[in-house]
């Protein structure tokens, strides 16, 4: 099992499901690149094929892949391009190429924030709009934490981050073969609920979970209920 994080966090983000999950399947976590305690980038890079990587480097031909936001994403897209190497998804909170989303305030902020290199802005606004049952809520010392110091990192890491013009899951996820589970909360942001309805309705055979009291972070909000949920899903 290979757990992908989101954009502007790190591998920490499973701290509080591994332990359970490794009793079960051999678990494998990493940071993507220039997050957490990876390199920076040098030079342009794919997330697919660093994630092609990881496996290769472990020997593994196949592997269910859990993705939260933007690790989603790219386990749909690796699940897109190397159909023969996916056993199972398990998609959180997540993403998904090709999908437009509304251009608002928060867009046009993040938008600022990064032009100007601006990572406590930036921080800020991830906390306050994917983490919006705050500090107190389970996990939000460690979720704040996270979140702050990937911030710069994430500036920097995302000018190199190279996604093909024509990668778009969202129009081809009726060829999606691997078992999907498509998990979200209550409290994340409402987009991510309109992804999820719409990845539940195009994978075939594709089942859905929507979680109580959880934002965006759900393996540190809510981590007993969504570490059922993945047992019960993955081979």
């Amino acid at each position: 099992m290979v757990l992908l994080h989101g954009a502007g966090m790190d591998s920490r983000l499973w701290d509080a499901i591994v332990p359970e999950l490794a009793r079960h399947h051999d678990v494998i976590r990493y940071d993507a690149r220039g997050l957490g305690r990876s390199t920076l980038p040098d030079q342009m890079f794919c997330d697919v094929e660093d994630l092609g990587a990881v496996l290769d480097y472990f020997g593994l031909h196949t592997a269910a892949l859990v993705g939260l936001s933007m690790g989603g994403e790219t386990a749909l897209d690796f699940a897109l391009a190397h159909p023969e190497r996916v056993s199972a998804l398990g998609l959180v909170g997540t993403s998904v190429s090709g999908h437009v989303w509304p251009q608002d305030a928060q867009s046009s902020a993040y938008a600022t924030a990064r032009s100007e290199q601006d990572a406590a802005a930036l921080a800020e606004l991830e906390l306050s709009i994917w983490a919006s049952m705050g500090r107190m809520a389970p996990g939000g010392e460690l979720i704040e934490t996270m979140v702050t110091q990937n911030a710069h990192l994430r500036i920097v890491s995302e000018r190199h981050f190279q996604q093909a013009p024509d990668r778009d899951a969202e129009a081809r996820l009726g060829d999606i073969a691997a078992p999907t589970l498509v998990i979200h909360g209550d409290c994340d942001h409402p987009e991510i609920g309109v992804i999820a309805e719409r990845l539940v309705a195009r994978i075939p055979g594709a089942r859905g979970q929507l979680i109580a009291d959880a934002d965006h972070y759900l393996p540190l909000r809510t981590p007993e209920p969504l570490t059922e949920l993945l047992l019960t899903h993955l081979p």
